[in-house]
């Protein structure tokens, strides 16, 4: 920019020399106005130096107007330096990145005006930055052509770029494309030694899994962050690791391991080396696992701890959050609910503004427990509900990733297994240079492969059949079901029910007491087998009735404790469905009675936006799933799956061995 500076005034300088003189008013006039514009471009320069670290909000203004100013003198790489500074305080503090698009933009259409490949890079790097928080896909295409105008020796910029561009990937699921790419960045940045960079690229993968469920997988990650760090004596960065593994045990809701890693947290943080936001962050944790404890005292000292460190945490919006939910969290604590709501309205409204789901819902659940303190029980409801639509679009979007992330690992081996026989193919015809020996080779490899083709998709054809006549023969076993129980127990109730009641209208006359009994006894059970066999309560007073009778009855007759939350949903769904709904209710609660040796249950049955969700929970010893899932001679699990397919929903069963068993049903409405 100086250079472009110094010749303008060269120009001015020479311009009687070079034969203006005829023009001599309004050069003269052109150059005091050209001379004022560029001293205000270097007003602003100042003023944006200044203003930086301050006042971003200035910052952002006397920027745009230096990237305006300064390509209408024509110094294209000093607007291009500029655009590039902008785009992160556009579009994270101000959250507008479609401005710093537009600004980006109107840099690039000048882009033949730059040669510095670092600044042309810069600007779609950049550029997609900004889109990763509007379109993806958009994002990818601005890095590939950010990789396209860097050069070699911009070994940094180019990391950056595979870093940001593993994360547009994992946003759309894309997790092997992700990871490559993030593995890439790591690389790159601990050849240049900047381990800084490379400790970030490593906590992408890590996040990576982490925000998809893969907690096991995130875990194993961390821990080989963990010990790179101490290897490289980088201690400082221990602090955020272990914070880090406490937030994934909170998802996990295993409330001891967090806190142990909060206390290794604690004992890891270096006070003049450690980020200071992490050191927010853990205290902020740990004032919310007092208080949930009810442990006022100490909750009290981790507050006064961050209340007495006067750092400016504005700058990072989660942290702020963190901070302003632990205030509430002690207010709440502490009685004063009123005040904790102002708070907990403010980590709502920050976390809406960055769009962060999980602080969104988690504020929705806070909010509905300080409206239910406050006895404000329609907003407690309210907010409970929104906190649960949220919650589910979590699990849908954390279920499809899933899903996404194990045919993207299917694909790659597969791509592997093809790469690898089409190797073995090429060494074998290098070895055989005689064209018979070459076609022959060819030739039983085609009739190979064809013939291999054709015994594929004939067994596909025969697997996918098989499936097929399985899935119909289990649903039309689970109707022959119910109309043979629907038979046997007219016949009982009908015949030997009725037999029975004249016998012993019979004995009301000649009987003895102790016969009476017996016969009174054997009534009983034959209506309770009947009963069991099939509900008319359910065709008389609805499913929903049906099941709340069903738990009453086992709340009164066994030493299980159930709690129930029942949504209404008479009328929803067929008669037949409502069969196959209140048989998923009745075997899951006799699972529990058969196998779970526990003390108290809880029922839910909630109406959602498009289905209903179902989750029965209890305390008892758990199970492992798969090795359930298998026993040929264990068919609880099995038929609740088939009933749940016959309803085209989706079952999901959470156990694990001395913690208990959630078994959760989504069916469509």
């Amino acid at each position: 920019m100086l250079k472009n500076i110094a010749i303008f005034f060269i120009i001015i300088a020479l311009s009687p020399i070079l034969g203006f003189n005829a023009h001599e008013t309004e050069y003269s006039e052109f150059a005091q106005i050209e001379q004022s514009r560029t001293e205000r471009l270097v007003t602003l320069d100042s003023l944006i130096s200044l203003n930086k670290k301050t006042n971003i909000d200035a910052f952002i203004e006397y920027s745009i107007e230096y990237v305006k100013l300064a390509q209408e003198l024509d110094f294209i790489e000093s607007a291009a330096k500029k655009a590039i500074d902008l785009q992160r305080p556009l579009t994270n503090f101000r959250n507008d990145p479609l401005n710093a698009i537009t600004v980006i933009n109107s840099v690039l259409a000048r882009k033949y005006k730059i040669n510095d490949s670092l600044l042309l890079g810069g600007l779609y790097l950049k550029r997609g930055m900004a889109n990763s928080q509007v379109d993806a896909n958009k994002a990818i295409s601005d890095y590939n052509k950010a990789f396209l105008n860097f050069s070699y020796c911009d070994s940094l910029s180019i990391a950056e770029t595979h870093y940001y561009r593993g994360q547009a990937y994992s946003s759309l699921g894309k997790f092997i494309l992700a990871g490559e790419d993030l593995h890439k960045a790591y690389s790159i940045f601990e050849s240049q030694k900047k381990y800084d960079c490379m400790i970030t690229a490593r906590q992408g993968i890590i996040n990576m899994f982490s925000r998809n469920g893969f907690y096991e997988k995130a875990k194993t990650e961390r821990n080989a962050l963990i010990e790179k760090i101490r290897k490289l004596k980088l201690n400082s960065f221990l602090s955020q690791e272990y914070y880090n593994q406490a937030i994934d045990y909170h998802k996990m809701g295993d409330k001891n391991a967090e806190f142990k890693s909060l206390l290794l947290a604690v004992e890891n943080f270096d006070n003049e080396k450690s980020n200071k936001t992490v050191f927010i962050n853990i205290h902020s944790s740990l004032v919310n696992y007092y208080c949930e404890r009810f442990q006022i005292k100490v909750a009290n000292i981790h507050l006064n701890l961050l209340e007495n460190l006067k750092l400016d945490i504005l700058e990072d919006q989660v942290t702020k959050i963190n901070y302003l939910s632990a205030k509430a969290k002690f207010l709440q604590t502490t009685g004063f609910y009123e005040e904790a709501e102002k708070f907990a309205v403010q980590c709502l409204e920050i976390a809406q503004s960055i769009n962060s789901e999980d602080d969104i819902m988690n504020s929705y659940k806070f909010l509905s427990e300080i409206y239910f303190d406050m006895k404000e029980y329609r907003k407690s409801i309210e907010s409970n509900r929104a906190a649960s639509l949220i919650k589910d679009s979590i699990y849908n979007r954390s279920t499809a990733n899933a899903l996404a992330y194990y045919l993207s690992l299917y694909e790659t081996e597969k791509k592997e297994k093809e790469l690898i026989e089409k190797n073995t193919n090429i060494s074998l015809l290098e070895k055989d240079n005689e064209i018979f020996k070459k076609a022959m080779v060819f030739g039983g490899i085609a009739l190979i492969l064809a013939f291999g083709v054709v015994i594929l998709y004939r067994n596909q054809i025969h697997l996918r059949s098989n499936k097929d006549l399985q899935e119909k023969f289990s649903q039309e076993l689970l109707i022959s079901q119910e109309k043979e129980r629907r038979r046997i127990s007219k016949d009982l109730h009908d015949g030997i029910g009725q037999q029975l009641l004249l016998i012993k209208n019979k004995l009301l006359k000649k009987g003895t007491p102790e016969v009476k009994e017996m016969v009174n006894h054997t009534i009983e059970e034959v209506r309770s087998i009947s009963r069991d066999l099939h509900p008319f309560h359910l065709q008389e007073l609805g499913v929903t009735k049906a099941i709340e009778n069903t738990i009453r009855q086992i709340d009164e007759n066994t030493s299980l404790f159930i709690s129930s939350e029942i949504d209404n949903i008479d009328n929803l769904f067929t008669k037949e469905e409502e069969v196959n709904i209140y048989r998923i209710v009745q075997e899951s609660l006799s699972n529990i009675l058969k196998h779970a040796n526990a003390e108290a249950g809880k029922v839910s049955i909630k109406i959602l936006s498009n289905n209903i969700l179902i989750s029965i929970r209890d305390n008892g010893v758990g199970f492992d799933f798969s090795d359930k899932f298998q026993d040929l001679k264990s068919l609880g699990l099995k038929t609740l799956l088939e009933r749940t397919k016959f309803l085209k929903g989706q079952m999901k069963v959470t156990s694990k061995k001395d913690f208990g068993t959630l078994l959760e049903f989504q069916l469509p409405l």
